[in-house]
């Protein structure tokens, strides 16, 4: 044992020393135990280490610094050290020293305190310095839960913001924009019929690191969105209701076990391919300080530079091993200790780069975190896709992962707004995309079906707006995808024109029922039902305010269409045709002379995928439906018709065994969709479809 004095020059009251052991090389970060805190971290070229602690989280200078000997307090690659008489609620960073040649990659600076990677909480900083890292004990009372592991195929997916859910006019909650805010919005969540919230970043970032104002409002904006991590292992303390100073860990845990209780599953959207740490000119917070050329992915020609395939200045070496361990840990440590459900990897394609910023064909990274023990029943959602043109949707490597099908959208999206040649698109769509999972062994769950999300337009303005607005974002309206998918029926942006409206209403409800009617698990962007708008802002990434906030006076004043959304919910969690783990075969699968699923144009006849057709008949077979269970279930006939006038169709025979067609939905008439029991039996052979409206019947 030793006793370590001070070497740092003190600011205010300050102890002399302290008792120190030499620790343990793990695990990694800050472990309270009895006698005091176990710290451990990672540095291979580092030739110095000193752990800094401090009194308060605003305090200048440390009370305490303990230099780390490497013949003492190092092994390999590890510094670490315990520190009697420090617990949780400590505060603590780094000094690091090391070679300063960013030439060679190495930016070690010992006048830049660092956190630790591995912390599990952050400190807010008042006066723009480095935030401290928090002592945090894992201790909790879980009363029993556990991560829920529902099977992605009879999942619903709701992609919200922590803030956006609750901070808007009349949300009804006493901690607007905080995680227990969301724990209090449960009744609603609820009583729509989701099985999970996708909850855009809540770990650790800044969001005053962007130096634009609204050129309209004046007001700074805001990193609102939270795609540029500082901790990956610290929830948002902003987030929180109780403070920020360790209380942020606690308020996650109990948001996530009161929405376990209510049966909804918690997805956290994770950024592991940059960091908070940008480009060359940007901050030094942690990683570029303590072993910058690991970390990060540098270019090969000038190492000062950083390989940029995130659009976000940085892109980290995923595939480094040390980086690798760093991902599975923090993945483990969020469904071990914080008992998430799953994950959404943004830019996910970066994950699957070496270090010269080729794609891999066997990603080491993304096969761990598919076959890691752990993580077996956890969701792994990749966005298959990055900023520098890395594309693999139906592709993406490394076995059991589900995508974001950007296919499903887009062309739904084109088929509903009239494009020609789209009924072929909206076919395979809506049966799974076999074209991209089949390949490979995956299902038809693996394809996360959506038409709209936090990146891009809100529903309602897809079909209210043909441009974007994004103005108020302070890049003269240059960011933001260009949309090419959008119409708005006659008037950009809102009216009071009657048709008009009536025509987004319809469109709205298209959209939705494609969505859950859809074999593959539907994912709904919170406040579509309820059109929430955006003012035709497409990316409002910075905007901490109305634009991106629910106004739940919506709620009553598009009643029917959170209606319709409530109850399509329902519809699809009951029917297991749409739940099926593998795809519709064309064939007499059931053996009962009637193929899972039949194409029928509007005749009735065999589809001929026509170019210029616009509409589409799809028959579902219900026999043995459910294969799991060896149960039945309707069969399901569903019309599809796109146009602005409208179509008379043929209906298809009533299977054998069955005595007639009933009516589920129509968003065509006013009565869209009956309750259970409450379905109307068609009587005739033919069925009149209103322009660009969408039927469901079933048999019985």
């Amino acid at each position: 044992m030793a006793w370590v004095k001070l070497c740092y020059p003190p600011v205010g009251p300050m102890r002399t020393a302290t008792h120190t052991t030499p620790g343990k090389p793990i695990p990694y970060g800050a472990t309270p135990g009895p006698r005091g805190t176990q710290f451990s971290v990672f540095s291979r070229n580092a030739t110095a280490v000193s752990l800094l602690i401090f009194d308060g989280p605003q305090d200048a200078a440390p009370a305490l610094v303990v230099p780390l000997e490497p013949g003492v307090n190092k092994t390999g690659d590890m510094w670490h050290v315990e520190v009697a008489g420090v617990g949780p609620g400590a505060f603590y960073l780094y000094r690091v020293d090391g070679p300063y040649d960013p030439h060679r990659g190495d930016r070690f600076d010992p006048h830049k305190p660092l956190l630790d990677p591995y912390v599990k909480a952050i400190a807010p900083s008042e006066s723009g310095g480095t935030p401290k890292g928090i002592v945090v004990s894992d201790d909790f009372d879980w009363r029993g839960d556990r991560p829920l592991g529902r099977p992605l195929r009879t999942s619903v997916i709701y992609e919200t913001h922590v803030r956006s859910l609750t901070c808007g006019p009349g949300a009804g909650v006493e901690h607007p924009g905080t995680f227990r805010g969301v724990a209090e919005k449960l009744p609603y969540l609820r009583d729509l019929g989701i099985t999970a919230v996708e909850l855009l970043p809540v770990q650790e970032f800044d969001e005053r690191e962007n130096p634009r104002h609204n050129p309209v409002t004046g007001e700074r904006l805001q990193n609102y969105w939270g795609y540029s991590t500082i901790g990956f292992f610290a929830p948002k303390g902003g987030y929180s209701s109780a403070g920020a100073l360790g209380q942020q860990v606690t308020e996650f845990k109990e948001m996530v076990r009161d929405l376990h209780a209510a049966g909804i599953e918690v997805i956290l959207d994770v950024v592991f391919n940059h960091t908070a740490e940008g480009n060359e000119t940007g901050p030094t917070l942690s990683f570029r300080g303590l072993d910058n050329s690991i970390y990060y992915m540098l270019d090969g020609r000038d190492r000062s530079r950083y390989r940029n395939f995130s659009g976000c200045g940085n892109t980290l070496n995923c595939n480094h091993p040390i980086v690798r361990s760093l991902i599975i840990d923090c993945l483990r440590y969020w469904v071990v200790e914080m008992h998430v459900d799953g994950f959404r990897f943004d830019l996910g394609s970066v994950l699957g780069r070496d270090i010269d910023g080729n794609l891999l064909p066997n990603p080491p990274i993304l096969q761990r975190i598919a076959e890691e023990p752990v993580l077996r029943h956890t969701k792994i959602i990749a966005e298959a896709w990055d900023a520098a043109g890395a594309y693999q949707v139906g592709w993406f490597p490394g076995g059991r992962w589900a995508e974001w099908n950007d296919r499903f959208r887009d062309d739904v999206r084109r088929y509903w707004r009239g494009d020609s040649g789209m009924v072929p698109g909206l076919a395979t769509r809506l049966a799974g995309s076999s074209d991209l999972y089949l390949r490979d062994g995956r299902k038809p769950f693996h394809s996360v079906n959506f038409i709209s999300s936090h990146d891009g337009f809100t529903l309602n303005d897809l079909v209210s707006y043909s441009r974007k607005h994004n103005e108020e974002n302070g890049e003269g309206n240059q960011d933001g995808s260009t949309p090419d998918q959008a119409a708005n029926y006659g008037v950009e942006g809102p009216t009071d024109d009657p048709r008009i409206e009536s025509i987004r209403n319809r469109q709205v409800k298209n959209l939705l029922a494609t969505v859950l009617l859809s074999l593959g698990t539907p994912m709904l962007l919170g406040g579509d039902e309820i059109r929430r708008t955006q003012r035709g802002n497409n990316n409002p990434w910075c905007q901490n305010n109305l634009i991106s906030w629910y106004d739940w006076s919506f709620l009553e004043r598009h009643a029917d269409i959170h209606r319709f959304c409530r109850q399509l919910i329902r519809f699809r969690l009951a029917h297991p045709a749409f739940l099926r783990p593998e795809f519709y075969s064309g064939r007499d699968a059931s053996h009962n002379r009637i193929p899972d699923i039949t194409w029928l144009t509007e005749e009735a006849e065999p589809a001929d995928w026509a170019p210029d057709r616009s509409t589409l008949a799809i028959l579902i077979d219900g026999n043995k439906a459910d294969i799991e269970a060896d149960r039945d279930d309707n069969d399901i006939l569903m019309l599809f018709h796109c146009r602005d006038q409208p179509v008379v169709f043929v209906l298809a025979p009533v299977p054998p065994g069955k005595e007639a067609w009933y009516r589920v939905m129509d968003t065509s008439i006013a009565r869209d969709v009956a309750s259970p029991g409450e379905e109307e039996r068609m009587v005739g052979e033919t069925y009149r479809m209103m322009d660009r409206s969408l039927a469901v019947f079933l048999s019985r």
